[in-house]
């Protein structure tokens, strides 16, 4: 650790965990309910589970993206961050924001907008604090002695999602117009902005893990960059398929749906690349294995299976089935919530002053976290597929394939027990690494090993 202002990303982090295990609470509540056992429905209906569940998703991984900046961005723009303390009073903000909407769901305070279900006032609330972030950073880049290309991408990344925010509080009265806007909000974060945050955290992780040249990690980056920009955005067309929008969205959503895996599919030759290409040894492999399974993960999850039910001939049977589930959780598994954890472990030693990240739990957390996902992601897929022939093939009414297709969700309860354990052991790994007191290494010393050909 370069800066002593960088310490403000363990509070990040450490929201992350806590927020992190509460959403699997909730997922395993919905779980069991999915499995004809809803026995929490009397104090949290499922509903408020699954409002609860996703939207507790987004708040950890936010929460992961700002620690990683404010770990990044110092040591990219090679000064202090420009306001410290702003960092701490905009966390307090966040998380004050975030309990008040978890809290209200429950007393079903919401807009009732799927993946946007946080009430109106708190809104406003969010951008406030999202702005505050990004002109913490944004300052901070601007006074900064240089200015990268990872830095760059990953700054654009951050101010985009929180512009992208805005078209999801347009007010209307009209369904089709509301999940129009509303989409532009969920896939251009997910399939868009987000995969910019995704490649400069990836290429800070590589440039600091392999040893390879600056140079030629941050040209790939501006490849992605490309595949990203060109697909994503008109991508956004197969979420249009069937909401009332003109019949010309199914062939652009379906054509560059088409192009998306691409996109991951060139992270993922980028990380194994890089690390193969790579001429030494980093000490923390754990990081290195997070970073590299990360690229992999994201492109089976977000790329193929996300190309797998998207082309519109498929997705009319499959669209608001479980097929969603399976693709869903591998997407946001291996594109994100993999490269925060990886950013977490590769950060934690140098913000505590404690190597625990060649700990035997360590390599427990990655290998059964990604087993389990892979587990359930399969569960997922045999119970979505069945629900599709007996429902939109058969034409077996709804509540009946429920009731059907609940025996595949014990699968899916195994698997997601498999899955917390190794979080269990991540987050437990995180706690023994204890508070932020580490020594700050001088500037020759932190950039060692950085592998930079800086101009």
């Amino acid at each position: 650790m370069k800066y002593e202002s960088q310490r403000v990303a363990w509070w990040f982090f450490a929201t992350c965990m806590l927020l992190f295990g509460l959403q699997l609470v909730y997922g395993l509540i919905m779980g069991l309910a999915h499995a004809g056992h809803d026995v929490f429905h009397g104090v949290i209906p499922f509903h408020v589970a699954r409002a609860t569940h996703t939207n507790l998703l987004v708040m950890w991984l936010l929460c992961g993206f700002m620690g990683a900046a404010y770990f990044i961005i110092p040591e990219e723009a090679d000064r202090e961050l420009y306001w410290p303390r702003l960092a701490y009073v905009q966390l307090a903000a966040l998380v004050a924001v975030g309990v008040t909407a978890v809290i209200g769901f429950h007393f079903q305070w919401w807009e009732g907008r799927k993946f946007l279900e946080i009430p109106r006032p708190l809104d406003f609330l969010v951008v406030v604090d999202v702005l505050l972030f990004i002109a913490n950073i944004g300052m901070t880049v601007w006074k900064g002695k240089r200015v990268t290309t990872t830095s760059m991408v990953l700054f654009f990344g951050l101010l985009m999602a929180a512009l992208l925010y805005l078209p999801g509080m347009l007010p209307t009265t009209n369904q089709t117009h509301d999940s129009y806007w509303r989409w532009w909000v969920v896939h251009l974060w997910v399939e868009g902005v987000w995969e910019l945050i995704l490649g400069a955290i990836l290429s800070f992780l590589l440039i600091k893990l392999t040893g390879v040249d600056r140079e030629v990690i941050e040209k790939w980056l501006y490849v992605i960059v490309g595949f990203t920009f060109l697909s994503g955005i008109l991508g956004t067309g197969h979420h249009y398929y069937f909401i009332g929008t003109p019949r010309y969205w199914l062939i652009i959503g379906g054509a560059f749906s088409a192009l998306e895996p691409l996109a991951f599919l060139g992270m993922a030759i980028y990380a194994i690349t890089m690390a193969r290409r790579g001429g030494r040894v980093h000490p923390n492999r754990i990081a290195l294995q997070w970073t590299v399974g990360c690229a992999v993960m994201s492109f089976v999850g977000a790329g193929f299976l996300g190309f797998a039910h998207t082309l519109p001939q498929v997705n009319r049977y499959t669209h608001g089935t479980l097929v969603t589930a399976m693709h869903g959780h591998m997407a946001f598994w291996g594109a994100y919530a993999m490269v925060v954890l990886a950013i977490i472990s590769y950060a934690l030693p140098q913000l505590t002053g404690r190597r625990r990240h060649d700990m035997p739990s360590a390599s427990y957390a990655f290998w059964t976290s990604n087993i389990g996902m892979i587990a359930m992601t399969l569960a997922f897929a045999v119970a979505g597929v069945s629900q599709v022939v007996l429902e939109r093939r058969m034409g077996v009414d709804f509540l009946s394939v429920q009731s059907e297709i609940e025996v595949h969700f014990w699968g899916v309860l195994l698997a997601a027990c498999l899955f917390v354990t190794g979080i269990s052991a991540f987050v437990w790994n995180f706690i023994r690494h204890g508070r932020p007191v580490g020594e700050l290494a001088g500037a020759d010393e932190a950039a060692a090993g950085d592998g930079r050909a800086d101009a």
